[in-house]
Parts: structure tokens; sequence; C-alpha cells
């Protein structure tokens, strides 16, 4: 027969702490925290703002160097470019959230969905996780690239977050570094022409360039080099747009019958 007893609120507590304790063979539960832990707070909170557009540009550090001294080919490099194309395009398959991504030269530009929540988007996890893993896949696609070439020492990228609130602002951003891929394209043909096949000094081409406008780069190039600036490479020109494509697929079910899905 049960009989009536009065237990204290805390002791009941204690009794089942000690419990479970005994029982799971733990010791009391404590929090991870130290003295030292205050340090925290002189984190710096660098969220970028909900439903803008996260823009991740990577830049080649000191590349003009790094091109001398692995002797890429003058003004533009296949190679090189393509390198950049595949690393672009290993970031993009490690971080699904990027919708966009834009290269030209020794820069890539990456565009994260509006709503993305990964890193919980802090600028400082964007910005390291696409550059370490950008700069990782140089190096190790580099002898794909470059078979008779060894890689003298490890490129460096810098990397800068920038957030877009609007849908014509990004498009305005992507449209700049395009026209800035035509601007510099354009010079750097016409410069090293006058070096390479006129003999000029770089000294001399740049005194020969000042001042000159997009057609009067445009007639140098056709009235002495022979050579039409709108015929050259796009991807010299205009510069690489990767984007994720829809396609559909046929799998098989355990019955024989089949199943069409979609993905990306």
């Amino acid at each position: 027969m049960w009989t009536a007893r009065r237990i204290k609120f805390p002791d009941c507590l204690h009794v089942t702490s000690g419990f479970l304790s005994r029982y799971l063979r733990l010791g009391p539960v404590t929090m991870a925290k130290s003295k030292f832990e205050y340090v925290r707070e002189f984190e710096a909170d660098d969220t970028c703002l909900a439903h803008c557009w996260v823009v991740v540009r990577l830049d080649g550090r000191n590349f003009h160097r790094f091109a001398d001294k692995h002797n890429f080919a003058k003004p533009n490099d296949s190679r090189a470019l393509h390198l950049m194309t595949k690393c672009a395009q290993t970031v993009m398959e490690e971080l699904e959230d990027i919708v966009i991504a834009y290269g030209q030269s020794d820069e890539y530009s990456f565009v994260f969905k509006r709503k993305s929540n990964w890193f919980k988007r802090r600028a400082s996890k964007f910005m390291t996780h696409v550059a370490s893993q950008f700069a990782s896949s140089y190096v190790f696609y580099w002898r794909d690239y470059f078979e008779d070439q060894p890689l003298l020492y490890p490129p460096g990228f810098d990397g800068r977050v920038v957030v877009y609130p609007t849908n014509q602002t990004i498009k305005d951003y992507l449209s700049w570094r395009q026209a800035d891929c035509h601007i510099n394209n354009l010079y750097n043909t016409v410069f090293w022409a006058l070096v390479q096949q006129s003999g000029l000094t770089p000294v001399q081409a740049q005194g020969r360039l000042q001042g000159t406008l997009a057609a009067d780069k445009n007639e140098i190039l056709f009235s002495e080099f022979n050579i039409n600036y709108n015929n050259e490479p796009l991807i010299f020109r205009k510069g690489t747009v990767l984007i994720w494509q829809k396609v559909r697929w046929l799998y098989l079910e355990k019955n024989g019958g089949q199943e069409e899905s979609s993905g990306t």
C-alpha cells in the first residue's frame, strides 16, 4: 500500500540527476565554457543583407609577374583562361547556391542566390570558401592545361564580397565586368601587336596608344596588322559565363518500367 511522502522539488532533481549519472555512467553535465570565451565578443558581425544577391569576386594577386614567370602567351593564353574556368566550375559544383559565374583575364565573379542562407550569410565564409576552393583547384588542375610548364610557385587570389539589392543592380554589375573585359582586351590586343609585330618597346607602344579611342585602336589593328577585332575569339572579347543547365534523363525501375525526371 502506498504511503504519502513530502519531497522537496530540489531534492527530487538531485535524486534524478544522480540516478541518470550512475545509470548512463556520465559525469555531471557542464557547459564547455572558460574564462577566455569573452574574446568571441570581438568578432565582427559580417552577415550579408537578406534578400540581396551576394557576389564574391576573385582577382589573381600579382598575376602580371605570375604570367611572365610561367610564360603565358600574350595578349591572351587560352590554357590559362580554360584553367580559370575549370576552377570556377569546381567552385560551383561544391557550392550549389551559386547561380551564375563570370570570368575574364585573371578574375572570376560568383553570384549566390538571393535567398541563400549558406554559412548564415556571413561574408567572410562566402569569400574564404570560394577563394580556398578556387586556389586549390588552380594548383590541382595545373598540369591538365600546362603540360610542359611546371608550376614554379603557388598562385594567390584576393577576394571581396558585395551585395546587390535588385535584379537591375546585379545585371549592371555583370555588364560592368564584361565592359571591362572588352576595354582591357582591345587595348592589350593592339599593345602586343605593336610590340610583337612592329618591334616597338613597351614604352613606345604605350605612348602610341595614349589618348586613343576604341575606333582608333580598331583602325590600327585593321590597317597595320590586318586584324578585324570582331573576329577575335569571344572568350577573349566577352569573357566566360557559367550557368546551371536543366537536363532530363530516363532511369529504369525495378519492375522494368521507365520514368522521366529532371534536374540541374
